[in-house]
């Protein structure tokens, strides 16, 4: 029968009721994160359904206990509860088929189908368990262990000593769920040890004559290997190797090494030995502080062999460099920080394979050109923004000297919450400051070549630079400041017209000092210039939505139609433009009151821009969307027809009075497929000029991505021939946890497949195994042709235990 009330019964054992209490917080003593079968042999068990729990109590240190019979002994001074005992004491449980106290031994034990589960869900199995009543010393047979965070243990016989030395004689360790279909099939990873032994001081578990098994079979073998326990997330000691094969220094082995020195900072060090050039030293330090955290990194080699690199900047003994980054908050909406590097020579990184040029894996059509090293303060309201950074680019192409400092950037742009005359109101700033040691020309013909000042054949050859060249960047000191206050509001008729009247207002302070470089004269005036440029813009839009619903979704029809009412761009150019040097018109900017892309250029001249929309959305899912519509220039300066630096806006469709015509098709028939196709065509010649077609394709299993692009020529911005290309990528689960994936870039017009990336991985939620195969880009300063770069890249991971990678590198030219 069910037994209650014991409590003062038992309380006339004293040391047996310590004794039990001791049972409950069994998990406790364990101090282990992992879980595991009854069986030390493999991860083969097949659990039954645990009992109902007894009700859990508030805490008021009283014990309570369900048992079908309590069996008192009074000349022997031993109790024991018998038949689906259940106790519960301080928020852990614990169950069994019988358990007896000793109180001349001082001892617990417990046997049949022992499950404890502790205050934070850790479940313990065991056939026999067997403590002192401290909970110093003991032992336990066939234990198996399972924790929240789905590790797992289990040993043959675990013994407990000094209170603080576990050992798990023929014990397995995995971090892998039991497989759903079948329980008794190893899990895909295991690591068996003739001993393992758990220290709870220090945290750390020691395995003695460890192999490592995949999927039941050995796979690798360890005399002695110790990781910290699954409880510790900040350990000192080495982190797994990495290997790598790159031309330049050969094969080479990091072994990195992690020193926790306190909670709040830690350092790692990872050597890299390589077989051509030496060590490289690698470190890094990461403090966390109470408002944010930072992180400073370094390197440093002297190259055994540095005539590997003859004629490039790496032929030098001694080469490194430093990163580090920061970010601290001020409140809830401010933040401050920075980034920095500093490096030896531009083409460290790219040689070595460091932080800020790693090969990429997902974004694999180019290697990153340049490092930033900036310091900034950011702070975003509910309606408002604010961001001020200075920057420093570090090109790692060698032309350090037309990469322009940035002093300052500020932007601010707020949103009045209130109305005003009925509209919205907002306003905006930008302050641009920066400066350039030497002018950046760019040649756009074929007669131009390359030895910085874009010469032509011409008897003065710098005379016609502009016909032949780009001036990308101006050498000297630019500062500009904008400030533009826009009001807009919306009316809706009684037919349902929507009439939205807006005025802006625009003012540009520019100060410039411009160099008297070779050439540059050809493009801007020389010397100190000053300049007022304001912009007022006046306007109306129109809308008028046409709806009709039928049986199987609706349809929305809506002409629209702008008006906008301007002078003209004032200085159009002839001022330096370093922000608005690409412009792309199509269907996504139509009815944008100003297209260029940035503060340098200013729209002027009236303009009208016309076009309908049309939007069906089906009942049973799916939608489309069309757009067509073509942009007119009413009067005044056009300022897409006028060339400056760049030519920015010539052969971008709006340099005539009539545009070229833009449009757009969104189609989208369920969640499996989308489609998506936007053009632009002469307005005269009905030639397409630009054409992009994209379609994607989701299943359960696979996923698919193509994308077609065909430009026209564009002579004017030094695009002398039509392109035409096709990028596709796509990923196939091929099994449960399986994965292959590619992407590929097709030049069709070269007929030549010249970029891909091919990778395959298992991933799940205890062990990670990728491959890649990459090849990118690498373009290099002055007329050197690109070189193409190769990596395979491989990634192991165990979960809980260690995450090692390997990465090979080629190169050749093409």
């Amino acid at each position: 029968m069910l037994v209650r009330r014991l409590w003062r019964r038992l309380a006339a054992f004293g040391a047996p009721v310590l004794a039990l209490a001791a049972a409950m917080i069994l998990a406790a003593a364990l101090e282990l994160t992992t879980t595991a079968p009854a069986q030390a042999q493999s991860f083969t068990y097949n659990p039954r359904p645990p009992r109902p729990a007894p009700p859990r109590p508030a805490n008021d240190g009283q014990m309570l206990v369900q048992a079908v019979e309590v069996n008192y002994d009074y000349n022997n001074q031993r109790v024991a509860a018998v038949g689906n005992v259940q106790m519960f004491y301080n928020g852990t449980s614990v169950e069994a088929d019988k358990i007896v106290y000793d109180q001349k031994t001082k001892r617990l034990h417990a046997e049949g189908n022992i499950r404890m589960t502790d205050a934070e869900g850790k479940i313990t199995y065991a056939n026999v368990m067997d403590l002192s009543d401290d909970y110093r010393d003991g032992f336990v047979d066939s234990l198996r262990v399972d924790t929240a965070d789905a590790t797992r243990m289990a040993a043959t016989r675990m013994d407990r000593s000094s209170g603080n030395y576990t050992v798990f004689e023929n014990g397995v360790y995995t971090a892998c769920a039991p497989c759903k279909d079948d329980p008794k099939k190893p899990p895909l990873w295991q690591v068996k040890g003739a001993r393992i032994i758990h220290d709870q001081t220090e945290k750390m578990l020691y395995f003695e004559n460890a192999q490592l098994e995949f999927f039941g079979v050995p796979m690798a073998y360890l005399p002695y290997f110790s990781t910290p326990d699954p409880t510790v997330k900040r350990k000192t000691g080495f982190l797994m190797p990495g290997f790598s094969s790159v031309t330049g220094y050969g094969y080479g082995i990091e072994t990195p090494f992690y020193w926790a020195i306190a909670p709040d900072y830690d350092a790692t060090f990872n050597p890299r030995f390589t077989t051509r050039q030496g060590v490289l030293f690698q470190g890094e330090f990461r403090q966390r502080l109470i408002n944010g955290s930072y992180q400073i990194r370094g390197y440093g080699i002297n190259q055994l062999d540095p005539g590997v690199y003859a004629g490039q900047p790496g032929d030098r003994d001694l080469r490194g460099g430093v990163e580090t980054k920061g970010q601290f908050a001020l409140n809830d909406k401010w933040v401050w920080g920075w980034d920095g590097v500093l490096l030896s020579d531009y083409y460290f990184m790219s040689d070595y394979r460091l932080s800020q040029y790693r090969d990429p894996l997902g974004s694999f059509l180019s290697l990153p050109t340049e490092a930033i090293s900036q310091l900034y303060l950011t702070g975003v309201g509910n309606r408002s923004f604010f961001d001020l950074r200075t920057i420093h680019y570090l090109s790692f192409s060698g032309n350090q000297d037309k990469v322009p400092v940035i002093h300052p950037v500020l932007d601010y742009s707020n949103v009045i919450n209130s109305p005003i005359f009925g509209g919205e109101f907002s306003y905006k700033t930008n302050l641009t400051s920066l400066s350039r040691d030497t002018a950046a020309f760019d040649p756009i013909t074929t007669s131009a070549n390359t030895n910085g000042l874009c010469l032509t054949t011409s008897a003065d050859p710098l005379a016609r630079m502009p016909n032949s060249c780009l001036l990308r960047g101006v050498p000297g000191t630019y500062t500009r400041a904008t400030v533009e206050a826009q009001w807009r509001r919306s009316f809706t008729d009684p037919i349902g017209q929507i009439w939205t009247p807006f005025a802006i207002v625009r003012a540009d302070a520019i100060n410039a000092s411009i160099s008297n470089q070779p050439g540059v004269s050809n493009f801007l005036p020389v010397g100190d210039t000053q300049a007022l440029r304001v912009m007022p813009t006046v306007g109306l839009e129109y809308r008028y939505p046409f709806i009709n619903v039928q049986p199987w979704g609706s349809t929305t029809i809506e002409p629209i139609a702008q008006i906008i009412l301007r002078p003209n761009e004032t200085y159009a150019g002839k001022l330096p433009n370093e922000d608005a040097q690409s412009m792309v018109f199509d269907a996504s900017n139509l009815f944008s009151v100003d297209k260029f892309s940035g503060y340098d250029r200013v729209e002027g001249g009236g303009r009208a821009n016309v076009g309908v929309q049309a939007t069906t959305q089906f009942d049973r899912g799916g939608s489309v969307n069309v757009l067509f519509g073509q942009s007119y220039h009413l009067f005044g300066l056009n300022s897409y027809a006028v060339a400056d630096l760049t030519n920015t806006g010539l052969n971008s469709g709006l340099q005539n009075a009539r545009s070229d015509y833009v449009a757009r098709i969104n189609y989208s028939p369920n969640r499996t497929y989308t489609v998506s196709v936007r053009s632009r065509t002469d307005e005269a010649t009905l030639n397409i000029n630009r054409f992009e077609a994209e379609g994607r394709a989701s299943f359960d299993r696979w996923s698919v991505a193509l994308t077609y692009g065909n430009y026209a020529a564009q002579p004017e911005l030094g695009y002398l021939t039509r392109r035409e290309g096709l990028l596709g990528s796509g990923s196939v689960k091929v099994a449960a946890n399986w994965v292959v994936t590619g992407a590929a870039r097709w030049d069709l017009e070269a007929n030549k497949l010249n970029q891909y990336v091919i990778g395959a991985g298992y991933v799940d939620d205890c062990f990670v195994l990728a491959a890649n195969y990459v090849t990118s880009y690498n373009y290099s300063a002055g007329s050197a042709p690109p070189v193409l770069s190769h990596a395979v890249m491989f990634q192991i991971g165990l979960r809980t235990l260690a995450t090692t990678s390997s990465t090979g590198n080629s190169a050749g030219i093409q």
